[in-house]
């Protein structure tokens, strides 16, 4: 039995890996992490868009990232878009808070765990409601 548990372990260790994924940084990536948030008074904070990044606010842009379902499917016109992969996500695997947008497609888009490329107007949302910070709307698959 000894043996067998052995054997399990040494299979189990040679077939895992760590998870790879490519660099998605970009200067609008780059750009949309500029955004901070300031304290204004005690408990209170305000969301701060420096003006190279409002300079961005409303253009179309292209973003390459990792497609993060919002809904369940495998086909998808609304979903966020991550600097990481799914099983970098906090709310899905571990990991740190990563840059994403909220995207909205003009037609759908089949869910992969690839890299994928997107591109939409940026629209910055300052209102200090609690939707997303960032949206890239009547966005198409490069």
């Amino acid at each position: 039995m000894r043996i067998v548990l052995i054997w399990v372990l040494l299979f189990v260790s040679f077939g895992a890996k760590a998870q790879v994924h490519a660099d998605m940084r970009t200067t609008n990536w780059n750009l949309i992490g500029l955004k901070y948030d300031k304290q204004v008074k005690p408990l209170v904070w305000q969301v701060v868009f420096p003006p190279a990044l409002k300079a961005i606010n409303h253009k179309v842009i292209e973003l390459p990232g990792y497609i993060i379902p919002t809904r369940v499917g495998n086909s998808f016109t609304e979903f966020m878009l991550s600097i990481v992969p799914i099983a970098s996500c906090p709310y899905c695997g571990t990991g740190d808070i990563p840059s994403m947008v909220e995207v909205k497609m003009l037609k759908p888009i089949k869910w992969t765990d690839a890299p994928v490329l997107i591109k939409g107007k940026l629209e910055i949302n300052d209102s200090g409601d609690s939707r997303s910070t960032f949206f890239l709307l009547d966005a198409v698959q490069k």
